[in-house]
């Protein structure tokens, strides 16, 4: 199995297990407050599943790749922590910029959600990386 894939099955884990902790437990009421009567009452799977494929993606390239040669989780974390806030930040700021009554301090909680899901999530896919290799 590619050590690449093993790092993005670790990845998409992690985030997995934090994301559905945090949407469906931690923060599901800050959630409900600020954007409730937007929320729809079941997931949309496919677009669930097509973010997830394309965010692990975008961790891969741009935080686990690059270090991969590297000994240690340091930077990968710093450089993925980078990569959720600007793309948390993107989503956040442009609803912000766009959308009537989005709430400010729900932006400020999920880019800082981001910034933390992303270096915990691709920490973990190069600690399984770096196992990997050290196995090889």
């Amino acid at each position: 199995m590619s050590k690449y894939l093993i790092a993005g099955l670790a990845i998409f884990l992690v985030m997995a297990l934090l994301d559905a902790l945090w949407l469906g437990w931690l923060a599901k009421s800050l959630y409900q407050e600020g954007v409730g009567h937007l929320m729809s009452e079941r997931p949309n799977w496919v677009a669930a599943v097509a973010f997830y494929v394309i965010f692990v993606s975008g961790l891969m390239v741009f935080a686990v790749m690059p270090h991969a040669g590297e000994a240690g989780w340091i930077q990968t974390a710093i450089s993925a922590a980078f990569f959720g806030f600007v793309a948390y930040a993107t989503y956040d700021l442009s609803n912000l910029a766009t959308l009537r009554g989005w709430p400010v301090q729900l932006s400020l909680i999920d880019m800082v959600w981001g910034s933390f899901l992303s270096a915990t999530s691709a920490s973990a896919g190069k600690l399984a990386l770096d196992h990997w290799m050290a196995r090889s």
